[in-house]
């Protein structure tokens, strides 16, 4: 997909960035930049959910079934992965601002195809391990935070239905696992990782060229409205920051309670979604009995309604309270992983999965998109890799949690319902988390 570097001038019409001046474009682009960013962004995350994000639950299986590893390990394998996602945060929000989008999530495909080429060759426990370490480092530059950021910046009325569709991708990635856990299963394991190293630097990396930085470095406007446009008596955007407020710096934002309140609400969904992402094919296939092919199906389910539910998210988000919609998400979060701990019926069941699915899609876009309501869009990289260092509590313990208590009683049961209560605990965080107060224009940044 190619579109031309094109930069808008002030009279409507556009001059390419590389003919100059003298090469004049007929008219604006009809559609917005900022929906490529948001195509981009959204096909990057299919390709890594589809590829390894949502299908590690399958290459658990595998594994566990060639190599005979407990399920403890394998959970800290996730573990290590997504605790290199928090610990690196700051350093790439840093990176972000230092080299940009493009350049950071180029480097990071890069990295994350050659990390599956290596995992096709592991034989021990501890190449496993180191191997997906440095896999999350690749999937962390080209990941969730680098896509993130530059989807908040392109966008301010419509930013939660921005975040949605690019969350999107990562849902269709998860429908797209049974094409994955099917290349296993006809061609192995191992040749699936290379075939998936291959599609990341094919179809990822002209995905990773079509991001910019900001609307403003193309003489574009958020939403692709320009300010001076705009009727003096029309109201402005509920999510733009009061007149005379300015953004928040990273310092000013840690300082505040929501930042921590947030973030705790945040980790206490991951603990659910991280411990159901690894864990729920193999409660589901070895703890009641049924077939790998039933499990798969709910796991599919999962992805299913986490689409649905995203892109539901993106427009309540964008005209209700996020932190309320997200309160709720956190009540039904407790009430799915509960049913999977003790239900056996398949209604049930897969009621828990539609209830989970919904409320993982329903507050997904909201926790980066409160974020940037709460804190502005001027250091939000920073921000909200800072945050990370906070939320990997939750995608790191979650699964060991799962994987410990199942080691131990041969049953996820108690595991799940621990689960349930910090999930529970989780909307009483958003509910005391209300918008700080934005520091004023005239206020030095500290």
């Amino acid at each position: 997909m190619a579109l031309p570097d094109q930069r808008p001038i002030e009279d409507g019409t556009a001059v390419s960035a590389h003919a100059g001046a003298a090469s004049v474009a007929a008219s604006t682009p009809r559609v917005f930049y900022g929906w490529w960013i948001v195509a981009a962004a959204a096909g990057i995350q299919l390709i890594s959910g589809a590829l390894l994000g949502q299908a590690f639950g399958a290459y658990v299986a595998v594994l566990r079934a060639e190599f005979g590893w407990s399920a403890t390990s394998l959970s800290v394998a996730a573990s290590l992965r997504e605790m290199e996602s928090g610990l690196t945060g700051p350093v790439q929000g840093w990176l972000y601002n230092r080299f940009g989008a493009r350049r950071l999530a180029q480097a990071g495909l890069v990295i994350f195809a050659s990390g599956f080429v290596l995992f096709g060759y592991i034989q021990t426990l501890g190449q496993f391990l180191a191997v997906f370490v440095y896999m999350a480092v690749g999937l962390s530059l080209s990941g969730y935070l680098t896509l993130t950021s530059v989807a908040v910046q392109w966008f301010e009325r419509r930013r939660a239905t921005a975040l949605a569709l690019t969350a999107a991708g990562g849902a269709i990635g998860g429908v797209l696992v049974r094409a994955t856990v099917a290349c296993i299963e006809a061609y192995g394991w191992r040749t699936t990782t290379l075939i998936s190293a291959a599609i990341i630097l094919i179809v990822g990396l002209p995905l990773a060229s079509l991001l910019r930085e900001r609307p403003s470095d193309m003489g574009l406007f958020p939403d692709g409205e320009d300010p001076s446009t705009r009727p003096a008596d029309a109201p402005r955007s509920r999510h733009a920051a009061p007149e005379g407020t300015r953004d928040f710096t990273l310092r000013e934002a840690v300082r505040t309670r929501a930042f921590w309140l947030v973030g705790l609400g945040h980790t206490s969904a991951l603990f659910v979604v991280s411990a159901l992402n690894v864990h729920l094919i193999s409660h589901l296939k070895e703890g009641l009995g049924h077939s790998l092919g039933f499990a798969s199906t709910i796991a599919l389910v999962l992805p299913l309604m986490f689409l649905f539910g995203t892109l539901l998210g993106g427009p309540f988000g964008d005209r209700f309270s996020k932190r309320w919609l997200a309160v709720g998400c956190m009540f039904a979060h407790a009430i799915a992983i509960t049913m999977f701990a003790h239900v056996t019926s398949t209604p049930l069941i897969l009621t828990a999965a539609v209830v989970h699915g919904l409320a993982w899609g329903l507050r997904g876009p909201q926790m980066a998109a409160l974020r940037a309501d709460y804190f502005g869009a001027e250091s939000f990289a920073t921000i909200m890799g800072v945050s990370n260092a906070v939320i990997i509590i939750g995608t790191i313990l979650g699964p060991v949690i799962a994987g410990y208590v199942y080691d131990q009683t041969g049953s996820y049961r108690i595991g799940f319902d621990i689960l349930a209560a910090l999930a529970a605990a989780g909307s009483v965080f958003f509910i005391l988390a209300p918008a700080p107060r934005r520091p004023l224009i005239d206020t030095p940044a500290r």
